[in-house]
């Protein structure tokens, strides 16, 4: 029987990332998965810019960025011709290091994510299903039965089930999964092919309720397709063709596809389980939410589930945490799925809404206001700022505390670049950290020292006021870069007492950090 701190059920993007994280913290990993080898065809496209930032701290930010395609513009048609067109390779200028959209299919990105996990010696093992989950004082027991039907007990701390909208370590659990299924059905095809919208950008039919997206691919004539029909051939997914539905492409976006390398149909649902966590079990990315494709939201939020957990796990199987800590996980997730699912299918739901008014809306009124508004810098910044997921945030989560300066504890830490240089550079590890911008007293110092605690300090400079940091006040950053603490007074005895509080200590064995100063 073999043992192990953490068993992750799935081995797509949340399960890999969650084992390549686990991995770089010296936790030891099983990652399984029924399937027989990765995904050579994919729904999810997006990498939002909070994923990259993360990844940042991986070594992954630079390899997804070059092996993917950087979107420049959106355009939307209307009766055959381009109606609007906006710019926004650089939306996000100023808030983000990765001011972009980004698309990186999820086969190509399963493949990154194997590679490095390969690179700490960690292989996914194929073709075994879990069958059964039993639970004991101190672990987890769960069934395992491989390709040849043989069955094995596979012992660990702890269980993640990253396995799918049709989970079974969520089955096993009983944690239900409520919501409903769209009537739509959604189709995807991966094409060669030539005309005005094979240039780079992204480009969406609003002629009909059914939505028409083509999203672009790295490489010349690379494109996806992906839409929705609700009409008879939504009664026939099995058998549905891309010849089907190719006349839309073909006749309102004028393009002239040459290959169709592959097409997909599958229906979509918006549902959230009750629980994120059962005992020393958890759930993390379809397995425990799933919904509308609208905001390119889910690979996404899989994978910032799968980083949320991986610190905390860390921290319990190191002894450097209670238990407690855990529940930490489903209170600080389980609430931003939920409205991430409301938000999805509301905005689903009104862009395929069906009816005259709807069609004019679409048609005549989106193409000229859409453009106006984001002309408003406020507009765009808001707009950003939510589809790329850095406006999420953990305020009212059990271990956020304080505030100082516009900055509250459970903020994404404000990113700044000045001369080339940013504050997101002291992040490249996954450990806790302490940030003040302007000048730290030796006290802090002192203390930051003795508990092994890196300190970095910030020049002060105005545009460190302008993103919202107070000067001279202390910053207590998460292993995932969230901020815990937030001290205007810069008092080492907020820190020390916020990590007693959550019964949080360093390991002794971890190297002394110094003070780190930064002039800008």
């Amino acid at each position: 029987m073999a043992q192990i701190d953490v068993l992750i059920v799935g081995a797509g993007p949340t399960g890999l990332v969650l084992a390549l994280w686990l991995t770089k913290l010296g936790i030891r990993v099983r990652i399984v998965d029924k399937t027989a080898e990765p995904g050579t065809t994919s729904r999810a496209l997006a990498v939002q810019a909070r994923t990259l930032e993360l990844y940042r701290q991986l070594d992954l930010a630079e390899a997804v960025i070059s092996r993917g395609h950087q979107v420049p513009a959106v355009n939307l048609w209307v009766k055959g011709t381009q109606a609007a067109h906006l710019a926004f390779e650089k939306i996000g200028v100023g808030l983000t290091p990765y001011p972009f959209l980004h698309i990186f299919p999820q086969d190509q990105h399963e493949r990154l994510l194997i590679e490095r996990l390969q690179a700490f010696g960690v292989t996914v093992q194929r073709r075994i299903e879990l069958t059964r989950v039993g639970e004991r004082e101190d672990r987890i027991v769960a069934r395992l039965r491989g390709s040849d039907g043989e069955q094995q007990d596979c012992e660990a701390s702890y269980l993640a089930g990253c396995d799918g909208a049709r989970s079974s370590v969520r089955e096993s659990i009983g944690t239900g999964f409520p919501g409903g299924t769209y009537r739509q059905l959604f189709y995807v095809a991966d094409v060669d092919a030539t005309g005005p919208p094979l240039n780079g950008e992204l480009h969406i039919d609003l002629d009909e309720a059914d939505f028409l997206g083509v999203f672009p691919l790295a490489g010349a004539g690379r494109a996806r397709l992906i839409g929705t029909v609700r009409d008879q051939r939504a009664d026939r997914a099995d058998s549905l063709k891309f010849e089907d539905v190719s006349d839309r492409a073909i006749n309102h976006l004028k393009i002239q596809v040459g290959k169709v390398n592959w097409f997909s149909t599958y229906h979509v649902h918006h549902r959230v389980t009750e629980h994120f966590r059962k005992g020393r079990v958890f759930l993390a990315g379809d397995a425990a939410h799933i919904h509308s494709p609208a905001g390119g939201q889910g690979m996404n939020t899989g994978i910032g589930d799968a980083i949320n957990l991986a610190w905390k796990l860390a921290a319990v199987l190191k002894g450097l945490a209670p238990d407690a800590l855990l529940a930490s996980y489903e209170a600080e997730r389980i609430g931003f799925a939920r409205r991430l699912v409301a938000t999805t299918d509301r905005v689903f739901s009104v862009a395929s809404a069906e009816g005259r008014i709807a069609d004019i809306l679409r048609t005549r009124v989106v193409p000229v206001l859409f453009p106006l508004a984001v002309h408003f810098e406020a507009v765009r910044e808001f707009m950003f700022r939510t589809v790329s997921q850095i406006m999420l945030n953990y305020r009212d989560g059990p271990l956020s505390r304080g505030v100082a300066g516009h900055i509250h504890g459970g903020d994404r830490l404000p990113w700044v670049a000045i001369d080339g240089v940013d504050n997101f550079s002291t992040l490249g590890g996954t450990d806790w950290q302490v940030h003040v911008y302007g000048a730290a007293d030796a006290a802090l110092s002192a203390w930051c020292t003795g508990q092994n605690l890196a300190l970095h300090v910030f020049a002060w400079r105005a545009e460190y006021a302008n993103v919202g940091f107070a000067r001279d006040a202390l910053y207590l950053l998460r292993p995932d870069s969230y901020v815990a603490l937030a001290d205007g007074g810069a008092n080492p005895a907020t820190i020390d007492r916020y990590f007693v509080d959550h019964g949080i200590r360093r390991a002794p064995d971890d190297p002394a950090c110094s003070l780190t100063e930064r002039p800008n």
